[in-house]
């Protein structure tokens, strides 16, 4: 499951692709802008600065801004960074293998076999999925929503 801490960090991620490159954006603005608890979300950018997602800048006319483009920031990657791996059982990992305790031999284990397909599909999608991409399918969901509808 999305822990509520990757989901702050996308959301605030995704405001700084709309405010466009370059331009610092101060924390309190994110939090009002997005109904974020602002404590919880100084934490959370410092972890994306801290892994090179963000700069921040110091002082007036400073704050956080994207270190590298959009369509180079992958949610797979913001999310392995913020939860930890994908897969939901350690002996699949990628980045956190360990055998399971309980398994007598992984090698035919019918459940590593099926998890190890959800986490082959499941880092597919957001290993290809950027936040431009992101920005992308929530406007087009805003322009489809927003369309005029005159039934009676």
């Amino acid at each position: 499951m999305l822990s509520q801490k990757a989901k702050y960090g996308i959301r605030a991620l995704m405001y700084l692709c709309q405010k466009g490159e370059g331009k610092p954006v101060l924390i309190r603005e994110i939090a009002e802008n997005e109904h974020l608890p602002k404590k919880f979300l100084e934490v959370i950018l410092l972890e994306l600065k801290s892994a090179g997602i963000l700069h921040s800048r110091p002082g007036r006319g400073g704050g956080y801004t994207l270190n590298r483009a959009p369509k180079t920031i992958t949610v797979g990657r913001v999310l392995r960074l913020i939860d930890g791996p994908l897969a939901l059982i350690p002996c699949v990992s990628q980045t956190a293998y360990a055998p399971c305790k309980d398994c007598p031999d992984e090698k035919i284990c019918g459940i590593r076999a099926v998890m190890k397909q959800v986490r082959d599909a499941t880092s597919k999608v957001l290993d290809e999925t950027t936040l431009a991409d992101l920005i992308e399918h929530q406007d087009r969901l805003s322009r489809s929503n927003s369309a005029l509808d005159f039934t009676i």
